[in-house]
């Protein structure tokens, strides 16, 4: 279905036989199923232009009417970060000291979490996702975007999935509530921090939770 008053291009894509089918989706799966989040991160450094890169696949997404509202804060500046950093533990401090409920702390034990976060000054690039609201037009009026959680949510994966591709790794943290991100990076009143993620390489020794993910039978309803 097109609109002849817009632009439309022919889509082109690669196409598998029915047994290329299965053995890609098994080995995407596989290499896909080994992506974990680490909290042990290296201060090696990363290019710049692995960075761009990965951000630029985020932005692939698809989004409501197309609106693309996300900007991708991509820092390393090490006086920002220690800044960050602070602010967040001030947050957490008060998470994991009463507003966590009891089931939700036993939740997260598991994971070995706690309220500091060094991996905010260790990691080489932060990532700051922010969701924007709204857009101003060039009269300077308000334009809603639409499905812009459902929108960043979903640039949110696309960049995890690049930053695994790449060899790297990344945690996503979210220190709540956020709206100490926006003021200390200075962001305009249409954005909103949706996730901070510490982006870099793992240490020699890095440790994560043994942990299984839901089986087949535990994620899928069939209705055929």
């Amino acid at each position: 279905m097109t609109n002849k008053d817009y632009p439309f291009v022919k889509y082109s894509s690669e196409t598998f036989s029915e047994e290329d089918m299965i053995k890609r989706s098994a080995e995407f799966y596989d290499w896909a199923d080994a992506r974990r989040s680490v909290r042990d991160f290296s201060d090696k450094s990363v290019p710049l232009k692995v960075m761009e890169n990965i951000l630029l696949t985020a932005s692939t997404a698809p989004s409501g009417a197309h609106k693309q509202p996300w900007t991708f804060c991509l820092i390393s500046n090490a006086e920002l970060k220690s800044r960050l950093r602070e602010l967040a533990e001030e947050e957490e401090k008060k998470s994991y000291g009463g507003r966590m409920s009891k089931e939700w702390l036993e939740d997260l034990a598991p994971l070995g979490t706690d309220w500091q976060k060094e991996f905010i000054d260790i990691a080489p690039w932060i990532v700051v996702v922010m969701k924007r609201a709204y857009e101003f037009t060039d009269e300077g009026k308000k334009r809603n975007n639409y499905y812009v959680s459902e929108s960043v949510g979903l640039a949110s994966g696309f960049l995890l999935m690049a930053i695994h591709n790449a060899g790297l790794v990344a945690l996503t943290h979210t220190p709540s509530p956020m709206n100490f991100i926006a003021k200390a990076l200075e962001r305009p009143d249409n954005e909103r921090p949706f996730l901070l993620i510490p982006v870099g390489h793992p240490t020699e020794n890095a440790m994560v939770p043994d942990l299984e993910r839901k089986s087949k039978d535990e994620i899928i309803e069939y209705y055929s």
